[in-house]
């Protein structure tokens, strides 16, 4: 009865947060909604005093300092919560600077990893005692932690970066020092750093999703945003993802009006080919072309994702939402691939994200697959390149 009890209680939290996350994204018009949205405005108000303020005592020196490290560090990151497509950009430019000879290693804060989900000591949770070493996800030879211990993204990082070192911290300035006196790295990249100003950063690449730029342009917990449209103004180059179109002008002058001199640079991200879960197998990105196809994903932006498939595939049978994070169990994973079955599904296609959370030894009853996707540069390479270029000439001065 009591593990009855306590599935009740997971499920409806669960629902729950996925009520908040439609609000959020203003998925969700119904009344309720609206009503909900309308109780976490002045919320918004109190989060935005409370940023504003920390950026005024970190900008100033009082109370709060960001540390320098003795190499270069490039700030990656966005104004909102998830869904700008950040990590295979982080990706991109850890391969850019390895080609040019630079020892590089990424740190990440490892959201819902184990390690950031573990309580801290009074001391730790203020920085006067951090004892525990950091994460070492991959020393650029071997991968050590698996992503629930390490966060989807680091795992990532570190399965697709062989030659770059990946660490997962709270504290990026410790797992910074630790890399640079443990692996000599001259470069490091601060994953989703944007608001960690705790540590300087010589460079800021800021990313804005073009399809989806700043929400309803409330903070949260009403919108998406984590600091007001404004702080553009920190931003050494803005990266306009899943940039397809052009951008439309009033997206264009709102960068201006807060960054004259920010570089914009579009990407978009393009399919590569479909990967086997857990195997070996790749298929050509034509394969779902004659299939009947059923997709999940637990992404902050699923729209997207989905309908890339959709526009890849025969025909869509089963569509499956979870929360961004979402870590899958057998169980569940058995439920839906019968369900997509029943429903005349051939295979089953999902994000990569979404398929280093499937169970390591899970025997799915289709075929299963993750797209692979890679940044492609559509306007603004040559400012690419000269970020690049910067990050290089920055290293050579502090040394």
């Amino acid at each position: 009865m009591s593990s009855q009890n306590n599935s009740w209680i997971i499920e409806k939290w669960s629902d729950f947060e996925s009520f908040i996350e439609s609000v959020l994204y203003d998925r969700d018009l119904s009344v309720s909604a609206r009503l909900f949205g309308l109780i976490l405005h002045p919320f918004s108000f109190v989060f935005s005093g409370i940023v504003r303020i920390r950026l005024f005592l970190y900008s100033n020196r009082i109370i709060f300092r960001n540390k320098p490290l003795d190499c270069l560090v490039v700030v990656v990151g966005n104004l909102t919560v998830g869904g700008t497509g950040k990590t295979p950009v982080v990706e991109r430019f850890a391969k850019e600077l390895l080609k040019k000879g630079r020892k590089v290693a990424v740190l990440s804060r490892g959201y819902k990893s184990k390690q950031e989900r573990a309580p801290r000591s009074f001391a730790n949770l203020f920085g006067l005692r951090d004892l525990q070493l950091p994460n070492v996800v991959s020393d650029g030879e071997q991968v050590f932690l698996n992503s629930e211990q390490a966060g989807d993204e680091p795992y990532m990082l570190a399965k697709n970066l062989p030659g770059v070192v990946v660490i997962s911290d709270k504290n990026r300035v410790k797992a910074g020092r630790y890399a640079i006196e443990e692996f000599g790295v001259d470069t490091i990249i601060l994953d989703d750093g944007f608001q960690y100003l705790h540590l300087k950063g010589q460079l800021n690449l800021l990313l804005v999703d073009q399809t989806n730029p700043f929400g309803n342009r409330c903070l949260l917990p009403r919108g998406i945003l984590r600091e007001p449209v404004r702080h553009l103004s920190r931003a050494s180059y803005v990266f306009f993802t899943k940039s397809e179109v052009e951008p439309d002008l009033e997206l264009l002058q709102t960068i201006r009006k807060y960054n004259r001199d920010a570089e914009i640079i579009r990407c978009v991200h393009r399919p590569c080919h479909f990967q086997e879960v857990n195997g070996d197998e790749q298929r050509s990105i034509n394969y779902l072309h004659e299939l009947y196809v059923g997709v999940f994903c637990g992404i902050a932006s699923p729209r997207g994702f989905e309908d890339l498939i959709n526009r890849m595939s025969g025909e869509i049978r089963f569509k499956q939402r979870y929360l961004d994070h979402h870590r899958y169990s057998s169980t569940e994973l058995d439920k839906m691939f019968q369900q997509a079955k029943n429903l005349g599904a051939d295979v089953m296609i999902t994000t990569e994200k979404d398929a280093v959370r499937i169970p390591l030894h899970y025997k799915p009853i289709l075929p299963l697959y993750y797209v692979r996707m890679e940044i492609e540069i559509v306007e603004g390479f040559e400012d690419f390149e000269e970020a690049v270029g910067d990050l290089c000439r920055l290293k050579n001065i502090l040394d």
